[in-house]
Order: structure tokens, then C-alpha cells, then sequence
């Protein structure tokens, strides 16, 4: 029978998952962000993208935002969401008609994109994230509730 990975090397494995996914996104984040909003917004506009220059700074904020949520493990789903709904117009927009092979321009990276968020929504951002520690402080808080609320016995 297979077993997937449990414990500290599932963690590690997440965390080294969610780094390296936020290394490319903000690569994306950045090249856009450098070449500007509005020469940004033009080559959104030539690829047929409605409200170019909003499509394009929806884009540059979703890329860090969710690159930042994912980073730190912390509430990711949502952010998380909007990046596999970027990454689908791109499919959509730029790279589907191109084949599959990022050498011509194709969906093979985004797709890529797409599968890592999804994974990392599916099996949380693991014990070394922020999400993890909000977990053991309401944890502690719950037992602490819970002692205040017991009876004294005598």
C-alpha cells in the first residue's frame, strides 16, 4: 500500500513547495511591476485581455499578495484562489493556443502554477507556517477557557 508523506518530511516538503512557487511568482510579480503598469496594461491589451490596465494591476497585486500569503502559510486559500484565477486567464488569454512547451510560449508553466497552488490549497501550508501557529494559540487559549471554566473541587 502507498503511503504519502507524514510528519516533519511532509512539512519540510510543503514548506520547500510553497518557497519555491513564491520564488517564480514573484519573478512574475517583479518582471511586471519593473517594465511599469502601463507598458504592462499595453501587452495585456494586445493579447486581448478586457481592461488592460486594471486586468494588469489586478494581476501585479494577486502576484504578490497570494506570493506572500503562500510564503508565510497564512490564510492562503483565498489569495491562493485569485492566483489560480490569474493563472487561468493567462492560459486563456496568452499561452493556450501556443501548445503546451514554454518554448513556444506555451501553457506548460502556468499549468504548473496552477497544480502547485492547488496541491498547496489541498494539504495546507504544513507545521512550519504562520497558519500552524495561529492553530497552537487558539489551541492554548481554548485550554485556558476551558481551565477557568472547571469547577474548584474541595
Amino acid at each position: 500500500m502507498y503511503r504519502s508523506l507524514s510528519g516533519t518530511p511532509r512539512d519540510v516538503a510543503l514548506l520547500i513547495a510553497r518557497v519555491v512557487l513564491v520564488v517564480v511568482m514573484v519573478a512574475h510579480a517583479w518582471q511586471k511591476l519593473s517594465q511599469g503598469l502601463s507598458d504592462t496594461a499595453v501587452v495585456f491589451s494586445k493579447f486581448g485581455i478586457p481592461l488592460a490596465i486594471a486586468a494588469a494591476a489586478f494581476t501585479i497585486v494577486v502576484e504578490f499578495v497570494a506570493s506572500a500569503a503562500i510564503l508565510l502559510g497564512l490564510k492562503m486559500t483565498v489569495p491562493a484562489s485569485f492566483l489560480v484565477f490569474v493563472m487561468a486567464g493567462a492560459i486563456f488569454f496568452v499561452h493556450g493556443q501556443n501548445g503546451i512547451f514554454v518554448a513556444n510560449k506555451g501553457w506548460e508553466l502556468v499549468g504548473v502554477i496552477i497544480v502547485g497552488v492547488l496541491g498547496l490549497m489541498a494539504a495546507g501550508p504544513g507545521r512550519f507556517s504562520v497558519d500552524h501557529l495561529l492553530a497552537i494559540a487558539q489551541e492554548r487559549r481554548m485550554e485556558q477557557t476551558m481551565a477557568i471554566r472547571q469547577p474548584i473541587s474541595v
